[in-house]
């Protein structure tokens, strides 16, 4: 109980750490010798001590000290042993807390030789009593005692050396050789030891039955009084034999194998037994859990199903997939009777694991709608793995950080000790993607990968976590049109689902800087995305005129800003009057705009005529075409009544070689023939011409254009402009605010400064009282504006070019 436990186990001690206990701390073991000085082990003193270091039952750490270990106290039937761990947060072992554990246990009737397979050595024990060698045994012909004699004669009583055998020679080892080479050599009142790590360089690698051994052929000489004893010390412990078939583990032991019984002829077994754990169990037992244990005349076979009682299973990852091993340390014990040696005991402690086997790791969507909570179980895993990070949108965040994400993790733990792990994030959650599915759906993506690490053996592996959930909480984007005399409103309220989606007037994607080359308003403050549009446009629609006016239509679609799919459509159609297309001006001139008609696809707006076919537009563009005369002209009709002089014309379209016109646009300009005016008038001296001043709010604007047809403006992007000395800047100021035609703009004085301060220093003047400076080498053109549809007040407009010029002084360029 408690962090550290012990267990006796015949001729074995074996201490159990606690994992939970020691979980996530580092480990050091020394063994206290009985002078109470630790000494700290690593894995060559634990192999050469009879040590083992190993994890059990997931990480559960297992100390083992052999009954004959280096610094164990024997006393009569007993022996003990203590260790003393340190454990610490850190590698550098600071801050360690101490643990010191001493346990002693009863070890049985030794037997005249016993053999012990550990999983990191080899231990042989022989008594000092021993039958006399045979002579024809290769290892104790009496060669053998030449090479020991001298040293054995020589040494002090505790001097002793040891002969290894091997194929190609015979090497002698002192005993400080011996240790150093990494073997342990010990001897008590009544018996000789030696211990070989199986990496020692005399082992030999020798098969029985097609299973291999791993073995070392040895002689050991010690000095009792004034005789020099010799033991033979060979030792040999199964490698392999081990096969896996349907499910099943069959491990497969030779029995009276060379060398073990050279020099023996007759041969009985005395016991047969086997166990888990170092515990031996019943027949009743290994029935209970499908063992069997089978002794034939040459071997001895246990079969264990995969999976049975007694192992477990572990985390294991290869390739970087996730799956499991089955392992099961099992424990056989052999004894049997020779001419040589009388009774030998041969333990063999085996831990077997299986191969890798991938397992699927379960991932089930527990979402609940009704919380808006995404709720995924992901498992079961084995009880060595645990969850360390979560990545997040390509960002790797450890556990108790993903709650920052809004991500929630918590762990599920079983009766079996497996567990599981719960994610439960918000739909809300940023790193929730959303998209439109159809309706009022919504799809919602939850897209992270788990990553874990396997304990004790830190192995890693990632289960990337991809869940859907579909949500009825789609809000679409909804709209509202209007028209004004000359406009076309919409006002879109955006939805939860359209934040990717463009705005498109037939297949033309509107932006702002598209919006502005086409005098369009485009407002989107992420809620609310408001479009105007004028009625004479290319993008508007004209579908019928009658005298009640001319209905036109706006359709704008929002797509889907990476598929370009068609997500949702909207139009505002309106009545516009008639008198938008047509003015009657006092001096006899017509300005009719005609429009092109959605249902005669075919139209050529430049093949638009009047009456007089030779009277063509003066302004065409994809749906209009405008035509200016004077009312004599082009094929026109007058009318008298006895008030109004009345003129008609029509705006006509005919195909190729047909006579019949397709469309016809009428119409009229009536103007009074009598008006009675009445004038109040008195004889004066004529005053002076004088201008009262008036208060109002004025909007100007003053553009600066690519060309001298004042088509396309610079935008705000393009600014700074660059350009030459001498290279022509078209200027236009136009009166925006009000639109009275009875205001005419007339520019008084236009400036040049070197710096944006309009007051600063140096300045030159472009106009003067209206009119170019004469003291310019290059002096300013007055260009004229004419009506167009940009235009609807010339007189509101005043357009002039500029030579680009520079600021000197002198011979010096003046630069701001």
């Amino acid at each position: 109980t408690g962090p550290v436990s012990s267990e006796c186990l015949g001729n074995l001690l074996r201490i159990t750490l606690s994992a939970e206990y020691f979980e996530d701390k580092y480990l050091s073991f020394s063994v206290v010798d009985k002078s109470g000085i630790p000494w700290e082990l690593d894995e060559a003193m634990a192999s050469q001590c009879g040590y083992t270091i190993t994890y059990s039952n997931w990480s559960n750490i297992e100390f083992r000290a052999s009954a004959l270990s280096c610094h164990s106290r024997l006393e009569k039937d007993m022996f003990t042993v203590t260790i003393q761990i340190k454990a610490s947060h850190t590698h550098d072992m600071k801050n360690a807390t101490t643990h010191l554990k001493s346990a002693a246990c009863h070890y049985g009737p030794w037997s005249p030789r016993e053999l012990v397979c550990e999983s990191n050595y080899m231990e042989v024990s022989v008594r000092r009593e021993v039958p006399q060698t045979v002579t024809e045994f290769i290892q104790d012909e009496p060669e053998d005692w030449t090479p020991a004699f001298p040293e054995a004669k020589a040494g002090e009583p505790t001097i002793w050396q040891i002969v290894f055998h091997q194929p190609e020679e015979k090497k002698a080892l002192l005993v400080s050789d011996a240790w150093s080479a990494g073997y342990g050599l010990n001897t008590t009142d009544t018996r000789v030891l030696l211990r070989v790590p199986y990496t020692a360089v005399q082992i030999q690698l020798v098969e029985a039955q097609g299973i291999t051994f791993s073995a070392v052929r040895s002689s050991t000489f010690y000095k009792q009084q004034w005789m020099i004893l010799m033991v033979d010390t060979t030792v040999a412990c199964p490698v392999d034999g081990v096969d896996y078939t349907n499910k099943t583990i069959i491990w497969t032991v030779p029995k009276y194998i060379q060398p073990l019984s050279a020099g023996a002829t007759r041969f009985k077994d005395v016991l047969v037994e086997a166990g888990v754990d170092l515990r031996k169990l019943s027949a009743k037992e290994m029935a209970s859990r499908k063992y069997v244990l089978s002794n034939d005349l040459n071997a001895i076979t246990m079969k264990i199903p995969i999976g049975a009682e007694g192992g477990y299973y572990k985390t294991s990852v290869s390739s970087g997939q996730h799956g499991a091993k089955y392992t099961i340390n099992l424990y056989l014990e052999h004894q049997w009777e020779d001419n040589k040696w009388g009774l030998t005991k041969h333990t063999i402690i085996k831990e077997i694991e299986t191969p890798f086997e991938q397992v699927e790791i379960a991932i089930i969507d527990n979402s609940n709608l009704s919380v808006r909570l995404m709720n995924v179980t992901v498992g079961t895993f084995l009880p060595d793995v645990e969850l360390v990070n979560l990545t997040i949108e390509e960002a790797t965040v450890a556990v108790p950080e993903a709650v920052q994400h809004g991500y929630l993790t918590y762990e599920i733990r079983y009766a079996n000790g497996s567990k599981a792990y719960v994610i439960q994030v918000p739909f809300d959650a940023p790193s929730i993607k959303k998209e439109y599915m159809r309706a009022d759906m919504r799809s919602h993506t939850l897209n992270v990968t788990l990553a874990f690490i396997t304990h004790p053996t830190s192995e890693t592996f990632t289960v990337p976590v991809i869940t859907v959930s579909a949500v009825k909480d789609a809000v679409l984007p909804n709209a509202r049109g209007f028209c004004d005399g000359r406009n076309l409103h919409l006002m879109i309220t955006r939805g939860n689902v359209d934040q990717n989606w463009l705005p498109f007037i037939s297949d033309w994607h509107l932006t702002p800087e598209t919006a502005q080359k086409y005098s369009y308003s485009l407002r989107d403050n992420g809620t609310h995305l408001a479009i105007s549009v004028p009625f004479l446009s290319s993008h508007v629609n004209y579908e019928d005129f009658h005298a009640s006016g001319i209905k036109a239509s706006l359709h704008l679609s929002l797509k889907d800003g990476i598929t370009l799919a068609n997500r949702r459509n909207f139009s505002i159609s309106c009545r516009f009057s008639p008198s938008e297309l047509i003015q009657c001006l006092p001096n006899g001139t017509v300005v009719i705009t005609a429009v092109k008609l959605v249902g005669i696809a075919d139209l050529d707006t430049s093949l638009l005529v009047l009456r007089d076919r030779q009277c063509k537009p003066s302004l065409v563009t994809e749906k209009t075409a405008t035509f200016k005369f004077n009312v004599n002209t082009c094929g026109t009709s007058r009318k008298f009544n006895s008030t109004t002089m009345t003129y008609e014309n029509d705006v006509l379209y005919f195909r190729p070689g047909n006579d019949t016109p397709v469309y016809q646009l009428k119409f009229v300009c009536s103007y009074a023939i009598k008006q009675t005016v009445d004038v109040q008038y008195e004889s004066k001296k004529n005053p002076l011409p004088s201008i009262k001043p008036g208060f109002g709010s004025l909007a100007l604007s003053l553009k600066l254009f690519k060309e001298k047809s004042y088509s396309d403006p610079y935008q705000e992007l393009e600014y700074p402009v660059v350009k030459y000395l001498r290279e022509a800047l078209y200027f236009e100021v136009e009166l925006l605010q009000p639109e009275d035609a009875r205001l005419e703009l007339n520019l008084d004085d236009c400036w040049a400064t070197n710096s944006q301060g309009q007051d600063s220093l140096p300045q030159w003047p472009i106009l003067i009282n209206g009119c170019e400076n004469s003291e310019d080498s290059y002096r300013t053109v007055f260009h004229e504006v004419n009506y167009s549809l940009r235009v609807k007040f010339p007189q509101h407009l005043k357009r002039f070019e500029v030579r680009m010029f520079t600021f000197v002084q002198g011979t010096t360029l003046l630069q701001e």
